[in-house]
């Protein structure tokens, strides 16, 4: 059966508190099998009889939304994804080397139109690149004054959700094959 890691969107912030051993107990009932959450901000491996990570994404989103009683947004990727991911930005200018670099999961891949907007983003401190169904940010300032938001990306018409590469790095050690 194939295995894929679950990226929940806005869980464990204000009144969306999504425990995880909670999130690993609903989706085993839900007849997904060997699942494993790594810290507290979402990100489930699971394996399943589903072929896509569409379709996946929208079980687990169906699953995890009815049961903690709110949307839960999930982008899916394949254990090896996260690898190239990783080889991809590591790949990438760094003009903040001293700085952090976020990885936005998106559910599809960018229009052309709003490829060209994100690559071209201009705001003091952030450099942004699209990677496939990826949007990389790479900070000089600190993430809680980024103009660069979700909410932001997601006007794009996508689903976005951002983890530390440093997150990605380990979920890709520790998943990724």
């Amino acid at each position: 059966m194939p295995t894929y890691v679950a990226f929940l969107r806005a869980v464990n912030i204000g009144r969306r508190q999504t425990p995880m051993a909670r999130v690993r107990a609903t989706l085993e009932a839900s007849g997904f099998t060997d699942v494993q959450t790594y810290i507290q901000t979402g990100n489930v491996l699971l394996t399943t009889t589903a072929r896509s990570p569409e379709k996946v994404a929208q079980r687990v989103r169906e699953v995890l939304s009815g049961d903690f009683g709110f949307d839960i947004p999930v982008v899916v990727r394949r254990p090896r994804d996260l690898v190239e991911l990783v080889a991809a930005v590591d790949a990438l200018p760094d003009p903040f080397p001293q700085g952090r670099t976020y990885a936005a999961f998106l559910d599809q891949e960018p229009s052309d139109a709003a490829t060209a907007v994100l690559n071209d983003w201009s705001a003091p401190g952030e450099w942004v690149r699209v990677v496939g169904r990826h949007v990389v940010l790479r900070l000089g300032i600190p993430a809680n004054v980024v103009t660069l938001t979700n909410a932001k990306i997601e006007r794009f018409g996508v689903v976005a959700t951002t983890r530390d590469l440093t997150v990605v790095r380990a979920l890709a050690t520790r998943w990724g094959g």
